[in-house]
């Protein structure tokens, strides 16, 4: 071992807690980074695999109803390889042991073999046998969370009819990674489930023997999917099409695709922050190395070493340290990593969820790693090897004295001996408590960001369902109905008021930018259905015109007084001119709202609605519920409280997960800054603080000086902590922002609490370490002459 190696290991024995601050902070940040890459990469993977194997659609087009000879047609498209043509209704569900009627997907499968496209991966059970016209094949989110299995039986509502389901597979599809009911972009797995049933038997039932409503295909590579869209569209037209759409605005593929690209943004942004702050305290705890020893480098460099061996020498401390963080930082996000993913099966169904390491995320772990330490310490390296032996053999010059802001404006005489000694050191060392504010701000500033998911989802869920969605119930009939459908559903048992609205499929245009997406026509002073704008006031449903969402006017590119071509999907199918009346902020995918009066008047439809919000009697419930399963006209129906703790389950429960972790890692990152910081202190006025003991002063006196010292620089950066937190907030919010839903800008007196309290709390625990080692100064050193 070389003299220089003799003495870097001296130099980590004897600067042990910094290192081990620094290589904490350097293992939180590579472990956050791995674990998010990790689970990142495993949903990324299982979707390829899983839409390739099982043969997952490109196009996707509903329509109301077309003959089976119009798919030769459609093959006919250039570009289209695999046609698949199918039968898809909603219907009303009655689950063993569930009291709330449940929404079943009825989807059309070959009596025999498997679809030609979005195949089936049989979980449990068999498929249906030719013949059989009354079995069903469930999904598997549906069947584990109502306990079903093969062999139990479902009661139906099939095109007016009561029927009995039986249950004989449990299956997966590609097209329902995650499934998702009409009118909702929330996943509510134990009263929604999709139903595989052979075409022979939907056929019939719902007459469309010969015939076919739902359509998907995939596409030759080079096709350009736009123009197989609009060919597709002009086919389908006659028939009723509701539009074609790509995979990308498939939802199920969406809201997964939604989860992999957040996840690739918090998988850089948190662990770059965490990394950033590993750089700089690397470079603080070797800047600071490198000045106490200036004598040290100037004997190396009179003994011959060369300047890039001693450069070379403090470069090894920097990565030592990393290593020492790196290595269980990796194995701890590799871990995690697993853990998450295995979470997220929970949410996201696969038949195989792919979760391997992978050498190349190792080497950029490693390439991280020392790309931290190289940038941490290339400043300080620099300082070492250009400083003359000369030079360095002198000690530093003493810092001149000279009167301080107290002094001059005579307030020294009202203030303590020790006070006036930590106000003068922190005049004479702006730089350095600069550094130490700088590095308690970025302690302060990740715990906020670390907390921000929290009060996010909670304010989210506080607005949309309890401010704008107020209803108990949503009813979804099966077509548009006469006014009279209000006043029927009205004396539903249980209900206490009801507000109708109309739901009308349509495609918005402004010049070459287009979305295919619901028109929402409800009451202009409707009290369950409210809108708000960004300070949660009521905004007036304007007597004419769009009220769009600013994701959508974004997309749209268009402003109040613009505007939009609407081809409406349905009908009719006229297209119309109608105004942007005005923008909202909402935070639960991208909608258009209008006047229903107005939007009936424009369709030249009368007082046709599509469904009802309803406040229910919760004495009445159950009554309520049993008519509803045997209503024919009802589609579907969701509950408003399911649906929170739907999102709770889904969304909150995905974001939460993660933000637990970061949270901790979060903390670790706050005590490791703040004890460094403390600790370099206490190694800077080592000599001073001897030198106080020595002239007389007390234990307890140096250490209110040095202490107090901390406190102050701790308090004065806590404020500008909180800001540049709300700053990472802030971009993370942005980040992470999507068409399907968006986590708002806030933060809570809770979190900003917990932020400061955990940073104070850092600084106080370092305090009681740096106390202890007080005692063990070195006062015969201290008496020795400094040449």
């Amino acid at each position: 071992m070389t003299p220089l190696d003799r003495k870097l290991l001296r130099d980590l024995v004897h600067y042990r807690g910094q290192a081990a601050a620094v290589a904490v902070v350097v293992l939180c940040g590579l472990s956050a980074f791995v674990t998010m890459h990790n689970t990142f990469q495993s949903l990324v993977v299982s979707q390829s695999a899983y839409y390739s194997e099982y043969r997952f659609a490109e196009v996707f087009a509903q329509l109301k109803r077309a003959p089976e000879s119009l798919s030769s047609a459609v093959a006919a498209i250039p570009g289209v390889t695999t046609l698949q043509t199918r039968i898809v209704f909603e219907v009303i569900l009655d689950v063993p042991g569930l009291k709330e009627p449940a929404t079943g997907r009825l989807v059309s499968i070959p009596e025999s073999g498997q679809p030609l496209l979005n195949a089936l991966a049989l979980r449990q059970g068999r498929t249906i046998e030719p013949g059989r016209r009354n079995e069903v094949i469930v999904s598997e989110a549906f069947a584990q969370a109502n306990n079903l299995k093969p062999g139990n039986t479902l009661g139906a509502v099939i095109n007016g009819r009561w029927e009995r389901l039986l249950i004989v597979g449990v299956a997966l599809s590609p097209e329902y990674v995650i499934e998702l009911p009409s009118g909702t972009i929330l996943p509510d797995s134990k009263r929604f489930g999709v139903l595989w049933m052979s075409r022979e038997a939907m056929g019939p039932a719902f007459q469309m023997k010969g015939a076919f409503n739902d359509l998907s295909l995939t596409l030759a590579p080079g096709t350009q999917e736009a123009e197989v869209i609009a060919r597709l569209d002009r086919l389908l037209e006659p028939y009723g099409g509701l539009g074609a759409y790509g995979r990308g605005d498939q939802l199920s593929h969406r809201f997964l695709s939604d989860e992999i690209a957040q996840n690739r943004v918090s998988g850089m942004i948190v662990p770059s922050i965490f990394l950033g702050v590993a750089v700089f305290l690397i470079h603080i705890v070797l800047s600071r190395l490198i000045t106490m020893q200036r004598s040290q480098i100037a004997l190396l460099k009179a003994f011959g070493y060369s300047s890039l061996a001693i450069g070379f020498h403090y470069l090894k401390f920097a990565l030592a340290v990393i290593f020492a963080g790196s290595l269980p930082g990796t194995i701890l996000g590799l871990w995690l990593g697993n853990l998450i993913a295995e979470l997220y099966q929970q949410f996201y169904r696969f038949p195989i969820f792919y979760s391997r390491i992978r050498p190349d995320l190792i080497i950029l772990v490693i390439f991280i790693s020392f790309a931290a330490a190289g940038l941490g310490a290339i400043l300080s390296v620099r300082k070492a090897v250009s400083m003359p032996p000369a030079e360095a053999m002198r000690p530093e010059a003493p810092a001149r004295f000279h009167s301080g802001l107290i002094e001059r404006i005579g307030l020294q005489r009202f203030l303590s001996p020790a006070l006036r000694m930590i106000i003068r050191n922190l005049g004479r060392n702006r730089a350095k408590a600069g550094f130490t504010l700088l590095g308690i701000d970025f302690a302060a500033a990740i715990l906020l960001v670390g907390r921000y998911s929290y009060d996010a989802v909670e304010y989210l869920i506080k607005v949309q369902f309890e401010t704008i969605q107020r209803e108990d119930a949503m009813l979804i009939f099966n077509h548009p109905l006469g006014s009279g459908a209000r006043y029927d559903t009205a004396r539903l048992p249980g209900v206490l008021k009801v507000e109708s609205f109309r739901l009308v499929p349509a495609r918005l245009r402004f010049e070459h930018r287009q979305r295919r997406i619901g028109i929402q026509g409800i009451l202009p002073n409707g009290q369950l259905r409210s809108l708000l704008d960004k300070d949660l006031l009521p905004v007036k449903l304007p007597a004419n015109g769009l009220l769009l969402t600013k994701q959508l006017a974004d997309a749209l590119q268009v402003k109040p007084g613009y505007f939009l071509s609407v081809d409406v999907l349905e009908g009719k199918r006229p297209t119309l001119t109608i105004p942007v009346a005005g923008i909202i902020e909402e935070l639960l995918g991208i909608s258009a709202y209008m006047d229903i009066s107005a939007l009936n008047k424009y369709l030249q439809e009368g007082s046709s609605i599509s469904g009802a919000f309803l406040t229910v009697d919760p004495l009445k419930e159950t009554g309520f519920y049993t008519r509803i399963k045997k209503t024919p006209a009802v589609a579907g129906v969701a509950f408003r409280k399911h649906m929170i703790q739907s999102f709770r389950d889904t969304i909150a429960q995905s974001m939460l997960i993660s933000t637990f972790v970061l949270i901790i890692f979060a903390s670790v990152i706050a005590f490791g800054l703040v004890y460094n910081s403390a600790r370099i202190s206490l190694s800077e006025r080592g000599h001073e603080m001897a030198s106080l003991r020595v002239l007389g002063f007390t234990e307890q006196e140096i250490a209110r000086i040095l202490l107090g010292e901390q406190a102050f620089l701790t308090l004065m950066a806590l404020p500008v902590g909180l800001i540049l937190g709300y700053y990472f907030c802030w971009l993370m919010s942005k980040a992470l922002e999507t068409e399907l839903y968006r986590f708002p800008l806030v933060l809570t007196g809770r979190s900003v609490i917990y932020s400061l309290a955990v940073t104070i709390l850092a600084a106080f625990i370092s305090g009681f370490f740096v106390r202890r080692r007080l005692r063990h100064l070195d006062l015969i050193a201290v008496l020795k002459t400094r040449e």
